[in-house]
């Protein structure tokens, strides 16, 4: 198992590599001058400028300056963005409340989409499982923002069960209605790949055998038949764990969140390079930290699965 670890921090090095210089190049190889209003309608002034290119490397080419940016980055220092604040410091104010909303995102699209897989496979073919898949498919075709506004107009003011938008330092609760926005498309796919999977594994051999031998019906589909589906199903969930990180920026818009979506929208629409690559820098390494988590993870739901 230690082996297995440490190899895959190492495969994890050119993946990063790869994808912030991407990032790095595809950001900073935009035309137009970075300086430009950052000393309000008048130009800056000439020693201000030649200050602010030496000190973010502009007159390097752009192979240096990437060497550059991950000696810093290898230090944990991600740069300073144009109001002059460490992207570090922005980034553990925000993760904080990113992180709440991807957790309960994954949360509800686990319990939810897990449950109504498990009762529209075992019920294949019935009331439940029709409804399950016309539902999740009504989703699957509604953009993310009308689902946001139907939960705002409905949930927040028409009802008032959750506040329209949350607070500066939100709680759980006033989270959770942007949690299910977020994960609602996620509950439909894990809802019918729950059920397909489920499906797939009562028919198998395996089954069968144990029913045969006495093994009830209800052992077998939790022990055995449900324990081999879970696996596409986490797969998915670390997957999608990172995509919620991420792609965050409408949900986290429409309720006004100050979290990393929100600041890696501002700084596109400003143009701050070194803070849209520095956030995406951060968002990469834990997406590969949760997908080696998920691959740890399914030698617990099937032992034959060796890490060896």
């Amino acid at each position: 198992m230690g082996k297995y670890i440490i190899r895959r921090l190492l495969q994890m090095i050119p993946v990063i590599i790869g994808t912030t210089f991407l990032i790095f190049y595809m950001v900073f190889a935009l035309p137009g001058d970075p300086t430009a209003g950052k000393c309000g309608e008048r130009p800056c002034p000439a020693a201000y400028v030649a200050k602010y290119r030496a000190e973010h490397n502009l007159d390097d080419p752009m192979p240096i300056r990437y060497a550059k940016y991950v000696a810093k980055t290898a230090t944990g220092d991600l740069g300073t963005n144009r109001y002059g604040v460490k992207v570090t410091e922005d980034l553990k104010k925000r993760y904080v409340v990113t992180g709440k909303l991807a957790l309960m995102a994954v949360a509800v699209e686990v319990v939810i989409g897990i449950a109504a897989g498990i009762l529209s496979g075992i019920r294949k073919g019935r009331f439940i499982d029709n409804l399950v898949l016309v539902s999740t498919l009504f989703v699957i075709s509604i953009p993310v923002f009308v689902i946001g506004a139907l939960c705002q107009y409905f949930l927040g003011v028409k009802w008032g069960l959750f506040p329209v938008t949350v607070s500066a330092k939100p709680t759980l609760y006033e989270l959770f209605m942007p949690a299910f926005v977020l994960g609602s498309l996620s509950i439909a796919y894990v809802a019918r790949l729950t059920r397909t999977n489920l499906v797939e594994n009562l028919r198998a051999d395996y089954v069968r055998t144990a029913i045969a031998k006495g093994l009830s019906r209800k052992r077998a589909v939790g022990l055995h038949a449900l324990r081999n589906s879970m696996i596409p199903v986490i797969t998915f969930v670390g997957f999608d764990f990172g995509g919620l990180l991420g792609g965050a920026i409408v949900t986290e818009r429409i309720f006004n969140i100050q979290g990393i979506g929100g600041y890696i929208f501002r700084s596109i629409y400003n143009r701050d390079g070194v803070a849209v690559v520095g956030a995406v820098t951060a968002l990469v390494i834990v997406y590969l930290l949760v997908n080696l988590l998920v691959d740890l993870l399914y030698g617990v739901l099937d032992p034959r699965i060796s890490h060896d």
